[in-house]
């Protein structure tokens, strides 16, 4: 047998960064992500003792964060838990719930501006059709980014975040790094 080595969602041994001026851009390889969904008559959860968010929102704790996808299901993220069971100790805390490892799927990108607000605020002007004023710090959606749906996720008023498709990690990124760089070149 060949000897096995991991891989990024974009391929590579470790995960890939850009800075372009004031703004930066990261592939997060160590978000895990399970989907929690309520079945009929259940009393909503509150998983690690985080309130789950409403519709648009996202919210966040020292263990975990979620945001709404839809009535009555959120997706749950653990940061640096990638590697872990995530989603069998939040079915363990949460049985009366459908539960569904979601890591593989998605891909999660981190896009930081040293600056503020002002440069996330033109960046998502370029990527998503989300008012970037009204679309403040804990708030979350399901988009459309090009021909892709991805969820966006302001998760500060300088830190944006996009989960999408695994399978359309490269193209998402070369995305990502052409709007960040002509970002950059008209406003520097």
């Amino acid at each position: 047998m060949s000897d096995l080595k991991p891989a990024t969602a974009l391929g590579y041994e470790t995960p890939r960064s850009l800075a372009v001026g004031t703004l930066s851009l990261e592939e997060n390889t160590g978000l895990a992500l399970a989907s929690l969904a309520l079945r009929r008559g259940t009393i909503q959860p509150a998983p690690f003792g985080l309130t789950l968010p409403g519709t648009g929102a996202w919210a966040s704790n020292d263990q975990i964060s979620a945001f709404w996808t839809g009535p009555d299901q959120w997706m749950i993220e653990a940061s640096g838990r990638a590697e872990t069971v995530f989603a069998s100790e939040l079915s363990a805390l949460c049985p009366s719930c459908s539960i569904t490892e979601q890591t593989d799927g998605f891909v999660a990108f981190e896009i930081r501006s040293a600056t503020g607000e002002v440069k996330i605020a033109a960046l998502m002007a370029k990527l998503v059709n989300l008012d970037p004023a009204s679309f403040a710090a804990g708030s979350a959606s399901r988009t459309g980014l090009e021909h892709m749906s991805v969820f966006v996720i302001r998760r500060a008023p300088d830190h944006l975040a996009i989960l999408g498709m695994r399978s359309a990690a490269a193209t998402l990124w070369h995305i990502l790094e052409t709007s960040i760089s002509r970002i950059a070149e008209v406003s520097e």
